[in-house]
């Protein structure tokens, strides 16, 4: 099987309360014990081959055991890749530390900006700083792995030439009327250097209306693809990979193809805390009518999708 990606709830809790969150307040709760991570750990690093494990909540920082058992466990029993979903409320030092953990072996760090919580011009400060630390410690590590320096990178792991380096994108709720607030955003992000991806605000039954297409379209393009914006599109009917190189684990350890299995109840695939979880070895051909799952479009897993 040839590499995978796991999206992991490593915390259902999370330190912010913003109104627009799609996740009710009942939902926003709970934080796995040692045990429950410990029976994690070993059936992630059960997979075959490196896989990708995109860690998120809630809040995968305010989780007490993300820096202090997670992180370094998958970094020293597994040959996973690991990226990261967060509100970038981390401190400074945690976020450090977190560089130094992942080992040179960080693919994607998406830090999602939130306005009711931070202002912009701080976020992006704070981003540029992160970017050139996470820089730093790529380079150190890839040096070190040329035999340059001495290094502490575990024998078995190697450079990995087709991901040279992690890459940093900052995520955005695009909030219906308030175009503006995020027009501002994307040109002080991207006047940073930095890559700035829109998502539509989402409700239960799709996406929001917006009453300005003229300025949605001025924010994310006339028809922009699966890795320009997230708009939750349909795939019904396209055979998809999600399921056996893609998976969706919640807080409790529950194991779903994708966003829109759990949200059906079709695609259940055991719990990753009692060791019943099993990946399917055969595709088969979306039931659904919408994707809010950006990853499978954006790996190359549904037919049609490049």
């Amino acid at each position: 099987m040839s590499e995978g990606v796991l999206e992991w709830q490593v915390a259902g809790a999370c330190n912010y309360d913003c109104s627009y969150c799609i996740q009710s307040p009942r939902y926003r709760r709970g934080r796995p014990e040692i045990a429950k991570l410990e029976a994690a750990m070993a059936w992630f690093c059960g997979l075959p081959g490196p896989w990708e494990l995109k860690c998120s909540g809630g809040e995968a920082f305010a989780h007490p055991l993300f820096l202090d058992f997670v992180v370094p466990a998958l970094m020293e029993r597994s040959s996973h890749w690991l990226s990261v979903l967060t509100n970038f409320s981390a401190s400074r030092e945690e976020l450090s530390a977190f560089s130094a953990l992942t080992r040179g072996r960080l693919r994607v760090f998406s830090a999602s900006l939130h306005l009711e919580s931070v202002a912009a011009e701080d976020f992006v400060e704070k981003a540029r700083w992160f970017v050139a630390e996470i820089g730093a410690a790529t380079f150190q590590r890839k040096k070190a792995h040329m035999g340059d320096t001495p290094t502490d990178v575990s024998p078995d792991v190697a450079w990995d030439t087709k991901h040279p380096g992690p890459h940093f994108v900052v995520n955005q709720v695009v909030l219906p009327g308030q175009e503006e607030d995020a027009a501002r955003c994307k040109k002080l992000v991207e006047a940073a250097g930095l890559r700035w991806f829109p998502q539509l605000y989402k409700t239960k039954r799709g996406v929001a209306e917006y009453p300005d297409p003229v300025a949605l379209s001025a924010l994310i393009g006339k028809n922009p693809s699966p890795k320009e914006a997230n708009l939750s599109p349909s795939y019904f009917g396209r055979r998809c990979e999600a399921g056996r190189r893609y998976g969706v684990v919640d807080k409790d350890g529950a194991l779903w193809s994708c966003r829109s299995a759990k949200r059906n109840s079709d695609g259940y695939l055991g719990n990753i805390f009692d060791g019943t979880a099993k990946m399917w070895t055969q595709v088969r051909r979306c039931p659904f009518d919408r994707c809010p799952c950006t990853v499978p479009a954006n790996r190359g897993m549904i037919e049609g999708i490049p």
